[in-house]
């Protein structure tokens, strides 16, 4: 979907429909009203069928996608229909920075997205939860989501970032590295080309391992890959599969450099506006489908592996010394210049948290 940005094109055409809105909004406060002094109703959506698009870039059959059509049932199924729910796969709302935008516009939109972009948009320590090689094991990663350390940001998110996490359990994946030239050893990284999603964090965190991170929309991967403006792409092995970059790229190393449990989110504003039931539904849905979701993740990675081998991917599982190679080079990512705006301590915080 195309999203036409139109600032300052026809002026008058602004000036109506900023008076329509006007219009509609009073009529709307105006019934709202109505109906809470005779129906005991609390918020706007409370008597009406709620619409809810959830829009990502992962492709129809990735472990996310099936997690999503879960969430969609489960939602619509014990809300009674109140619930509506869309599934836009395949970036067909964008970008997630595209989404997220609309989001905080107020559009009933939910999208995945984590710490790394939280940080983009002002809660800057939560940009920790995505640096390279944090976790030594899955128990630490979902420890930290549920430590009041998390507790705290998701707070700072809602007030600085304008959204709410609705989810903060769904297992997206370790995060490996694909590439069209094959890595060894981490002098293998000197100089590649590796697309990393649009935010800073994870530039840094490819940077630290002699890398050259190339920030790009998923969507683009494929044919940058076959043109050769990139030399790899990082993410789960669904996600690398089902996008099917194995085609171009015939090398996979074994990383793990993320253990990325995913946050899913709606903006404050669309939250806000509804029922206290609504908003416990909204979340107690969202749990049940990633707990779905995260057993397929775990039975899935076998057989994507084989996937993998059986259409010609070198695979290679670093050795002990290779792996602690990589996590030596990282540690400088935690003491980065760029970074200097972190609370003091909060390494040795997050860590803490974790256990």
């Amino acid at each position: 979907m195309l999203l036409i940005r139109a600032e300052y094109i026809f002026k008058t055409h602004k000036e109506i429909n900023d008076m329509k809105k006007s219009t509609m909004k009073f009529a709307l406060a105006a019934a709202v009203t109505a109906v809470m002094a005779f129906g005991g109703m609390t918020a706007p959506y409370a008597a009406d069928t709620v619409t809810l698009r959830i829009g990502y870039a992962n492709n129809p059959g990735e472990p996310f996608d099936l997690g999503c059509q879960k969430w969609k049932e489960l939602l619509e199924k014990e809300s009674n229909g109140t619930f509506k729910v869309e599934l836009y796969p395949s970036q067909q709302l964008g970008s997630k920075d595209d989404v997220m935008d609309q989001m905080v516009a107020g559009e009933p939109i939910a999208t995945l997205t984590d710490g790394a972009f939280f940080a983009d948009r002002g809660v800057k320590d939560m940009g920790i939860v995505f640096g390279p090689f944090l976790y030594n094991n899955w128990d630490e990663a979902f420890k930290l989501c549920q430590s009041q350390w998390f507790k705290d940001q998701e707070k700072l998110v809602e007030q600085k970032a304008h959204l709410k996490i609705i989810g903060a359990d769904w297992k997206y994946g370790a995060r490996h590295t694909l590439t069209t030239k094959p890595i060894n050893s981490l002098a293998d990284f000197k100089g590649l080309k590796i697309r990393v999603p649009t935010n800073k964090i994870q530039v840094k965190g490819f940077e630290v391992l002699g890398a050259t991170p190339t920030p790009m929309s998923l969507g683009e991967v494929y044919t940058a890959l076959q043109q050769g403006t990139i030399d790899g792409v990082e993410n789960p092995l669904a996600v690398l599969y089902n996008g099917k970059f194995h085609e171009v790229a015939k090398y996979l190393l074994l990383d793990g450099h993320v253990l990325n449990v995913t946050n899913l989110v709606v903006g404050t504003e669309f939250f806000n506006s509804l029922t206290k039931e609504q908003q416990d539904l909204l979340i107690k849905t969202c749990h049940e489908a990633g707990v779905y979701q995260n057993k397929i993740v775990d039975d899935s990675e076998a057989d994507i592996l084989a996937k993998f081998k059986a259409e010609g991917v070198t695979v290679v599982d670093p050795s002990k010394e290779f792996k602690q190679e990589l996590v030596e080079a990282s540690k400088k990512f935690y003491t980065l210049p760029d970074f200097s705006d972190w609370t003091p301590g909060l390494y040795e915080t997050v860590k803490n948290a974790m256990k």
